[in-house]
């Protein structure tokens, strides 16, 4: 799979997205990185320690967030991605599910799309998408949480997502899922599509685990949002056995040194 100018074989390996939120109000790092030298400054050290692609998001989606024009969220996101572009050689993705935005951040750079609504909130997202042929994650939502048969209902979803990336015109190559951990989805639930990953590979696209710091981990282990590491460490090693070939994360350099480790047992 390729992102931006660099291939990913997604088969055998777990990368490594370090998140980068340049907003005031995210739920475990807002007002940190939301000036563009601040943010290049965090891109170079989550780099070093081992990042794979960078996930820049200019608008918090923590639980109760409130939603930004689509002007605001574009002045937080474009300068970023041009100022890191510029400096360094990485891939970047944004995390946003505006088409406006999207375009503006392709238009700075950008070479992923993480839609947390899965194409299903903004109805010119896909075609942005594939006009401009820049990769995405598209992830699993709704706006209720009311399921039959959770994973069945899951996998029904997700079958809708990528009927719609199907008829944008995105191709499959250019396609990574996410079960949406922490989104529309109880406690209970959030376990059991993590302990259930497998089941999502039926879809033959690789998948992306984005469980960092999220409450699922404060919850499980009644910690704050600050000392959630050694639950989010967990949920990755889980990732790289259950085949993921993405996980989502802040503490990039302890999620890269465990997913080596959980590779080099696996691979004996």
């Amino acid at each position: 799979m390729r992102i931006g100018n660099r291939e990913f074989e997604i088969k055998g390996h777990t990368y490594v997205m370090g998140i980068l939120n340049v907003t005031p109000d995210s739920f475990s790092d807002g007002g940190k990185w939301n000036k563009r030298d601040l943010a290049l400054k965090k891109a170079e050290e989550m780099i070093a320690q081992g990042a794979d692609i960078l996930d820049i998001g200019g608008e918090s989606t923590r639980p109760g967030y409130q939603q930004v024009s689509d002007q605001e969220e574009i002045d937080r996101v474009a300068p970023v991605i041009e100022k890191i572009k510029a400096n360094l050689d990485i891939s970047i993705s944004l995390d946003t599910y505006k088409s406006a935005v999207a375009l503006a951040g392709i238009r700075a750079g950008a070479d992923m799309i993480n839609d947390i609504w899965g194409l299903k909130y903004d109805p010119l997202m896909g075609k942005v998408i594939a006009t401009n042929e820049v990769s995405c994650c598209l992830m699993h939502n709704r706006k209720n949480s009311v399921y039959g048969n959770f994973m069945e209902d899951v996998a029904a979803d997700l079958t809708e997502t990528i009927h719609k990336a199907e008829l944008a015109g995105i191709k499959d190559e250019r396609i990574i899922l996410d079960p949406g951990v922490g989104f529309a989805k109880s406690y209970e639930q959030n376990l059991e599509i993590i302990n259930h990953l497998e089941n999502l590979n039926m879809f033959g696209y690789p998948l992306l685990l984005g469980c960092s710091r999220k409450s699922v981990i404060g919850l499980a282990l009644d910690l704050p949002v600050e000392q959630r590491l050694e639950g989010t460490l967990v949920t990755t090693v889980m990732a790289v056995q259950k085949g993921c070939s993405f996980v989502r994360v802040h503490d990039v350099e302890a999620n890269v040194r465990a997913i080596r480790m959980a590779e080099a047992i696996l691979k004996m």
